[in-house]
């Protein structure tokens, strides 16, 4: 389903200088929205605002991982004011990471806004708002708290659950989590680094629930850490097998080998960072399982990740009206 990403003020532009320090400090930060860290801290739950969340990891050292955290909500389910021919709508976000034991690590929070122009308000209302914030965690078992809050009507949402940070082995080989995306893009220099989604120097929007529409691209983007490099080169050299078959196993629809120099590579660290068009006549809707297997030639390793998506039909176009 198509989304909109919603736009946020934090009060500081610098997401790659931010992040940075955070992973030197790992200091909570003062609390803004008292009132929703009293829902967190007195363990009040609330469906009033229904949402979606996700994370994913990669590693940053041996002692630092990467989690971009995804929260995506139904248009919907927002109130909007209505002021000069823009529908506006404000959420505040608080999200707490803290330890089993209680110790608060985390805190983030911003407003965010979703806002929709008269003319194009009943076709947005069908569709997602999605917002990602990336945090630095140590590898551990943590508890997440996330809380959104509607200003205009004041329904609260309230979700809480584990996170599980893992430790990356730091000699075998070794993977971040196999990310399916709606969109992968190249980010401007000056924007490397900073804003929602932002790995690196491309922008990696999740697909939350590994869905898509028929005649849509379908993002793929995978780390791989600890790769032996050849002395001769000092590059790595790996064969990845990447295979797109029915849930089932019963149709291979991709079957396709590609070498190191297809991908990027920094040291022993080797990024699939690509996009496959997802034709109606090799996917009819239902259920796919992606398969990646990498083998490192040169260190006689060998590691396979896989993510099971699914397609749905094409979006049909929307009738014109007499408005329209």
């Amino acid at each position: 389903m198509p989304l909109s990403e919603f736009s946020y003020n934090t009060g500081d532009q610098d997401e790659f200088t931010r992040l940075e320090q955070s992973a030197k400090l790992f200091v909570a930060p003062p609390v803004k929205f008292k009132s929703l860290e009293e829902l967190v801290t007195a363990r009040i739950v609330r469906n009033q605002l229904p949402f979606d969340y996700g994370f994913s990891f990669l590693k940053i050292t041996s002692d630092t991982v990467m989690v971009p955290i995804t929260v995506q909500l139904d248009n919907r389910s927002m109130s909007f004011e209505e002021k000069d021919g823009v529908h506006l709508g404000t959420l505040n976000l608080y999200a707490r990471i803290s330890t089993i034991g209680g110790r608060v690590v985390q805190v983030f929070e911003d407003t965010i806004h979703d806002d929709f122009p008269d003319t194009l308000f009943q076709q947005y209302l069908t569709k997602k708002s999605i917002y990602g914030k990336t945090i630095p965690l140590r590898p551990g078992l943590y508890r997440l708290d996330i809380v959104l809050k509607d200003t205009h009507s004041g329904n609260t949402g309230v979700v809480s659950t584990n996170l599980k940070v893992p430790q990356y082995d730091a000699e075998k080989m070794d993977a971040s989590t196999l990310i399916l995306a709606d969109s992968i893009e190249k980010v401007p220099a000056r924007q490397i680094g900073i804003g929602q989604f932002v790995l690196g120097d491309v922008k990696v929007r999740p697909a939350l629930h590994q869905e898509f529409t028929a005649e849509s691209k379908m993002g793929i983007y995978f780390q791989i850490y600890n790769l032996k490099l050849d002395p001769a080169t000092n590059k790595s050299n790996v064969d990845a097998h990447i295979r797109i078959t029915t849930a089932k196993g019963d149709q291979v629809i991709l079957d396709l080998h590609q070498g190191s120099d297809e991908f990027k590579q920094f040291g022993d660290q080797l990024t699939i960072e690509t996009q496959t068009t997802l034709h109606q006549a090799d996917f009819a809707p239902g259920k796919y399982k992606l398969e990646i297997t990498i083998n490192d030639k040169v260190g006689n390793q060998t590691l396979t990740r896989s993510q099971e998506f699914t397609v749905k039909p094409a979006a049909q176009p929307a009738r014109a009206t007499a408005a329209n």
